[in-house]
């Protein structure tokens, strides 16, 4: 079967349309039509069936795109192998990260990563954790995190790693009434106004399991992405917060655990199966991995 067009079958399993696929590829729909029949012609059996005004993998698609992702993930890793006999950098890693978790592990992920002779490409993807798949699309490794009580991610398609966890506690305002109290029952919180992030994220994953235990759905006044916002709105007495104990930067801001709750998110690295054994991504991993450890150790 011709590389290329493994390529392209695989961009269809990312991408899903026939359109999103040339554009990707810069080709013409037409032309990644055409490929595709070639393709099934070399596997000898149909590869996508119509559904709708998509196409459909048949179970021998979906067998062929995991053996794809095996391929061309060999061929990554020859491609960087050569690149280091000829003593140029070992290759050029595309990182997707969320906002808050670049804040705490990049800086140090990216020193160990140049030592190691590796470039990266990062860029910020905040997106819930069913969306980490799609990232793979554009991304070779994906920082993610999610709520410790959800389930990892898992499929054919991925390889997921644990990379640290996060306590998630309760931020007030200077003054409060519960900010002298080493920890906090969800029962006390009742009447609180709250600030907090939109839905499908781990710290808005906690509030609701506020609302599980007491009974009571809790009266969000905003939801805001951006923890420093959180932070500024919280000092200024606007309401309390749950947010990442290692994110919170604001000096005057009281921070207490909870009790009764499991509130934690763990960061947790996502790539192809396989693509760690490419030096360039696997060197990348320990970054992060270094990273991780040496935050948990301070």
């Amino acid at each position: 079967m011709d590389v290329v067009r493994l390529r392209i079958f695989r961009e269809l399993a990312d991408r899903e349309t026939v359109a999103a696929t040339a554009a990707a590829l810069s080709m013409t729909p037409s032309a990644v039509s055409q490929q595709l029949k070639v393709l099934a012609r070399e596997a000898g059996v149909p590869l996508l069936e119509p559904e709708g005004r998509r196409l459909r993998f048949t179970d021998a698609g979906r067998a062929l795109v995991v053996r794809a992702d095996e391929v061309l993930d060999a061929l990554d890793r020859a491609v960087e192998e050569m690149a280091a006999y000829g003593q140029s950098p070992r290759g050029r890693v595309r990182v997707a990260t969320f906002p808050s978790g670049a804040a705490l592990l990049l800086p140090a992920a990216l020193d160990s990563a140049e030592e190691a002779g590796v470039v990266l490409d990062v860029r910020d993807e905040d997106v819930p954790s069913s969306a980490v798949p799609a990232l793979l699309a554009d991304y070779d490794v994906v920082l993610t995190h999610r709520d410790e009580r959800s389930a990892p991610l898992s499929g054919p398609r991925v390889h997921v790693e644990t990379l640290m966890r996060e306590p998630i506690d309760l931020v007030l305002p200077p003054g409060h009434r519960l900010a002298s109290q080493e920890r906090v029952r969800v029962d006390e919180l009742a009447g609180e106004s709250w600030i907090s992030v939109r839905g499908g994220f781990p710290v808005d994953d906690v509030l609701l399991s506020v609302a599980a235990v007491t009974g009571m759905q809790p009266r969000v006044a905003h939801r805001i992405n951006d923890f420093r916002v959180i932070e500024e709105l919280v000092t200024a007495g606007r309401g309390v917060a749950l947010l990442p104990r290692y994110s919170v930067l604001h000096p005057a801001l009281v921070r207490v655990p909870l009790a009764g709750v499991r509130a934690a998110r763990i960061y947790e690295l996502v790539t192809r199966p396989g693509a760690a054994r490419r030096p360039a991504v696997g060197a990348v991993l320990d970054s992060f991995r270094a990273a991780a450890a040496r935050k948990l150790s301070t």
